[in-house]
């Protein structure tokens, strides 16, 4: 692994990592794609002042330390960026694993009346500390977020999160129609309180906001046409919705947009597709659909744990990769069952299985930390172990559970063979520790 090292001298504020260090430098083609990362059996990953200013082998990095710099050794950990996760609802934190529906009904029965509650600020904030915790206990340092329609519920985790100094993308939901009064707003209310969260938060810190209209079934003409005003307003915005989730809602926005060709001709209409736009799902595309998204650089994003669990459908990642549409990955918590990235790709996994498709270990891995940066266009900031970038760290355990340790007796030792053992049966319980700027936020051995 070659050594790299910032110009000057590190600040004060250094801390220094230690272990088996891996990050990618591009895209795997597939398994046994060697030149795609960077790994060193010994290696040290020095930050200053949050960011990461050196890493390579500890043999050549130890001694160039600044005079006291405490060093957090893990001999036998996985040193990885932290993980990012595209795609997770804040309200529905407390309806994780509600039983016995498909998407509509779902939404009806289990998501509004949680989210209902989101209009209390003490609630708001008790759930914000309990999401953050919950996402870096499983290794996860960067999130694109839902809150509820109340603005209380975004400006409650941007702060927990600007608190903690993580990079978090979040909105609050624009909903005025087709759902209970209390989970709704008016076009214009949802404009302004939009543009007062943008004003106050986007770009604190390491905060940024997305534009978030749920979808099209739950937002007028009238506030589609506000969302893309934000848009238009704020140029550095992000945009999250849902796409194509499941055949119903399909069927449900052909009745209501009787004019449009599909259902991404509808986003289109409301000018809302293009590289900053991140579309949760996009399981029943035709292949136009397809193709618009690829040619506006839109992002699709993969949710296996939630299109399991709600019976949506099976995401077809090979057709995205051959229109070269940009595909990320999220767990969708709370119609997802997992907050872990590793849980997350194993499914992800399984879902592709099923189609004939397949997902290596370097490709999964590379998804929830590089390809989903990349995705954000953050590529430069969150996603790798490179001068420059934040000093967000995940340390990864391959034997952290019986089973796990079991299975890697009888190891050949080949790092793709325990990254897929990583990828399958790890969980929360394999994130031995997590680093924030180089701030330790999660330390296993301390919450057991």
């Amino acid at each position: 692994m070659m050594t790299q090292i910032a110009g000057g001298v590190a600040g004060a504020g250094t801390v220094a990592l230690r272990g088996r260090t891996l990050t990618f430098e591009r895209s795997p083609l597939g398994p046994g794609d060697r030149g795609s990362f960077r790994y060193c059996d010994d290696g040290l990953v020095e930050i200053a002042d949050g960011r990461i200013v050196a890493i390579g082998p500890a043999a050549e990095i130890a001694p160039l330390l600044p005079p006291g710099t405490a060093v957090d050794h893990y001999p036998d950990g996985l040193i990885l960026p932290g993980f990012i996760d595209l795609h997770i609802h804040l309200p529905q934190v407390q309806m994780i694993a509600s039983f016995g529906a498909q998407l509509l009904d779902w939404l009806e029965a289990y998501v509004f009346p949680q989210e209902a509650k989101f209009a209390d600020p003490a609630h708001a904030a008790f759930n914000a500390r309990f999401f953050v915790d919950e996402l870096f206990r499983n290794g996860t340092t960067t999130a694109v977020v839902y809150g509820s329609v109340h603005p209380v519920s975004v400006a409650a985790l941007f702060a927990e999160a600007d608190l903690r100094g993580a990079c978090m993308i979040a909105g609050k939901v624009m909903m005025d129609r087709s759902a209970p009064q209390p989970v709704l707003d008016t076009a214009q209310s949802s404009y302004d309180d939009s543009k007062a969260l943008i004003e106050h938060w986007h770009g604190r810190g390491r905060l940024r906001y997305a534009v978030t209209p749920r979808f099209v079934v739950t937002s007028s003409d009238a506030q589609m046409r506000a969302a893309k005003a934000l848009l238009d307003e704020f140029p550095a915005a992000y945009l999250q919705t849902h796409l194509s989730e499941n055949l119903g809602e399909v069927a449900l926005v052909k009745s209501l947009f009787p004019e449009a060709r599909d259902y991404v001709d509808v986003y289109d209409h409301y000018g809302l597709l293009g590289p900053r736009s991140l579309f949760g799902h996009c399981i029943h595309l035709n292949a136009d659909e397809v193709a618009r998204l690829a040619d506006s650089r839109s992002v699709a994003v993969f949710c296996p744990t939630s299109n399991l669990f709600l019976g949506s459908g099976l995401f077809d990642r090979a057709r995205m990769k051959a229109a070269s549409l940009t595909v990320g990955m999220a767990t969708d918590v709370g119609g997802g069952t997992s907050y872990s990235m590793l849980r997350t790709a194993a499914e992800g996994y399984k879902v592709l299985q099923l189609q004939g498709q397949n997902l290596s270990a370097l490709e999964a891995l590379h998804l929830i930390t590089r390809g989903n940066a990349q995705a954000l266009g953050l590529g430069d900031q969150i996603g790798s172990l490179t001068i420059g970038a934040y000093g967000d760290v995940v340390v990864l355990d391959s034997q952290a559970t019986p089973a796990m340790a079991h299975r890697m007796a009888a190891s050949s030792g080949d790092l793709e063979e325990e990254l897929f053992v990583l990828m399958t049966l790890g969980d929360d319980r394999a994130v031995r520790a997590t680093y924030v700027q180089g701030r330790l936020v999660h330390d296993r051995e301390t919450v057991r």
